[in-house]
């Protein structure tokens, strides 16, 4: 069975759907997480998004929504606890070291199908129901519309948070309000790459397009474009593969496009800088 068949079926058209709905809001907000530094954070939401999947499963065998609720606790509970950039990362530890014991516990009395809980941690993207899909789609869009409304004082707040708040940019609630992006960003893009590889959609795209442009709007449509490209690129190979899950095939496309950006990024850079020169040298010159 070739590639076209596989994309002739409802399941490969649900799984490339919602592979680029995840990309968009991933890397959407990825340059946002990079420039305020919270890799730590993606990685605390999506860990406890885990234990709330697991309650979901064992109180309703809903994980979805299980792992929106607890993600957007866990969010509430980083931006009270962590509301200062240097107490953040100590807050997120003592957070998911409490929510992975309780995650743990709440799995040890599950006793349905192993899959279903283990695909909380590595993903399941052919088994996205119609359902899922529509979560997704709905996340996608309170994810833009959120984004597109406070894009301007939220990147502020991200490049200088004292500066901005000087100047009255409500930077505390900026950021409690990214956090609950972040949150339903994460419970998203754990249906792809499951909770363990969130890092590779949320985080590495983007990282490699700040490595590419120092503009905002170049590293933000960089990083969408990586993340489409890592996420439907990913499950076309598996595809060719049935024993190695779609994740593993995302995660590597996404860090052989960081690793490209980081060799061809000099070289980018070195081109535009005597650009720069002799477009300064002629404005000067008589």
């Amino acid at each position: 069975m070739g590639l076209s068949f596989y994309l002739g079926q409802p399941f490969a058209q649900h799984a490339l759907l919602a592979a680029f709905l995840v990309a968009l809001t991933c890397g959407l907000i990825g340059p946002f997480v990079v420039t305020r530094g919270m890799a730590f954070a993606v990685h605390g939401t999506a860990e406890l998004a885990f234990t709330g999947a697991a309650a979901g499963l064992l109180v309703g065998n809903n994980p979805v929504a299980g792992a929106l609720v607890g993600s957007l606790v866990v969010a509430t509970m980083i931006g009270l606890l962590g509301a200062r950039p240097r107490e953040r990362d100590s807050a997120i530890g003592v957070i998911l070291g409490f929510g992975l014991g309780m995650g743990v516990l709440l799995l040890s009395y599950y006793h349905g199908f192993a899959t279903a809980a283990t695909n909380i941690l590595f993903g399941n993207i052919f088994g996205v129901s119609g359902n899922q899909l529509t979560v997704l789609v709905v996340i996608g869009i309170l994810v833009v519309a959120v984004m597109a409304t406070w894009y301007r004082p939220l990147l502020f707040a991200s490049v200088d948070p004292e500066v901005a708040e000087a100047r009255g940019v409500p930077v505390r609630r900026l950021g409690l309000v990214f956090l609950v992006v972040l949150a339903l960003t994460v419970t998203g893009a754990a249906q792809v790459v499951g909770t363990l590889l969130v890092l590779s959609l949320a985080i590495t795209p983007a990282a490699a397009a700040q490595r590419l442009s120092a503009s905002p709007l170049a590293v933000a449509v960089l990083s969408i474009v990586f993340a489409v490209l890592a996420a439907d690129g990913g499950l076309v190979a598996s595809f060719e593969s049935s024993n190695v899950k779609a994740s593993v095939f995302v995660a590597t496309f996404s860090f052989a496009i960081y690793v490209v950006a980081r060799v061809a990024g000099p070289l980018v850079r070195g081109r535009r800088t005597p650009i720069r020169h002799r477009a300064t040298a002629g404005s000067s010159s008589p």
